[in-house]
């Protein structure tokens, strides 16, 4: 009897353990707010290609020629890559224009939903969890 209760809590426990990264992901409208889409169009200053989600940040130009940097948050390296992404789609330096949904709190965050590279005026969907949100 011992036995059976031993292997049951480290079933449950095995179990609780996986359902962590779950738990802990966000949904796409905790964080982000679809009626603030924004397009911006800058130069790339950082690309985080890892899980769970691929990150990249843009210098963009304002109207009276103050610069802010932006992130964007994409899918996961595996959606991308279904998508026609590599590590070198996107390099430091690269022009993009990215059409996205700003971050609920106002800052400069926001979720991509495709980019266009100016250099070839490839566009590029970004898997987004918007896009995979129903």
């Amino acid at each position: 009897m011992k036995a059976r209760t031993l292997a049951l809590g480290v079933l449950a426990l095995g179990l609780f353990v996986a359902s962590v990264p779950a738990i802990a992901h966000h949904a796409f409208s905790a964080e982000f707010d679809r009626n603030q889409p924004v397009k911006l169009t800058g130069t790339v200053t950082k690309v985080e290609w890892q899980n769970p989600h691929v990150w990249f940040y843009l210098d963009v130009t304002n109207e009276d020629g103050t610069v802010e940097n932006w992130g964007f948050e994409m899918g996961p390296p595996h959606l991308l890559q279904g998508r026609g992404w590599t590590r070198s789609t996107m390099t430091i330096g690269d022009e993009l224009t990215v059409n996205a949904t700003r971050a609920r709190d106002g800052s400069n965050r926001a979720n991509a939903s495709n980019v266009v590279l100016t250099e070839t005026g490839q566009e590029l969907g970004a898997a987004s969890s918007q896009q995979l949100t129903p």
